[in-house]
């Protein structure tokens, strides 16, 4: 479980196909100290680190999740954000992100204003369903607050940090992101859907 507050962007080092699996190194922050099982969000997927060098840390992928997220496409020198799990006494700044991605975005404005960003994000029905205007959402593994809703997309604001602490302040228009929405919206959404299901019957 993470909380979509970003602490340390890295480089991908390495990334290649092996037995059916993706495998992808990525650069170690100095100040982290890593062992082998922990779940680190790369990119808002949740990735359990399955090696460890003296610069680097090793995820594996699968193809289900190669098939829903954007790690099919990281490659050497890409930019990625990262965070390590939640511990009991870390503050909730973000919101409950469990590194589980919904489906795949795509970015299609960017627009300045002033020092901050506005982005539209293009978004399946299915996910669009469970996002609204002042809620939460995960973008690249990033707790963001959503601007305004329309039938295939969204928009967020990123502020002046956010743009200089994540991979959003690099990231060009027509580029794929992760999208992870608020659980809470999906327990409910889930709940309301059998309630409108059972009056019907």
């Amino acid at each position: 479980m993470f909380t979509g507050i970003i602490t340390k962007v890295s480089i991908v080092e390495s990334a290649k196909e092996r037995g059916g699996s993706f495998f992808v190194a990525i650069k170690k922050p100095k100040s982290w100290k890593i062992k082998l099982g922990d779940s680190i969000s790369i990119n808002g997927v949740c990735s359990t680190v399955k090696n460890i060098s003296k610069n680097s840390f090793e995820v594996e992928y699968m193809p289900e999740t190669i098939k829903k997220t954007t790690a099919g496409t990281f490659a050497k020198g890409r930019v990625v954000n990262l965070e390590k799990s939640l511990t009991l006494n870390q503050l909730l700044d973000g919101h409950i992100v469990q590194g589980h991605i919904d489906a795949r975005g795509k970015i299609i404005e960017i627009q300045d204003v002033k020092k901050s960003k506005v982005m539209k994000i293009q978004a399946p029905k299915k996910v669009l369903a469970l996002i609204v205007e002042k809620g939460s959402v995960s973008v690249d593994g990033i707790s963001l607050t959503v601007i305004e809703t329309k039938k295939d997309w969204f928009s967020i604001s990123l502020v002046e940090y956010t743009l200089n602490n994540t991979n959003l302040g690099v990231i060009e228009k027509g580029a794929e992101v992760n999208i992870e929405t608020d659980i809470l919206a999906k327990y409910i959404y889930k709940i309301l859907k059998k309630q409108i299901h059972a009056k019907k019957n």
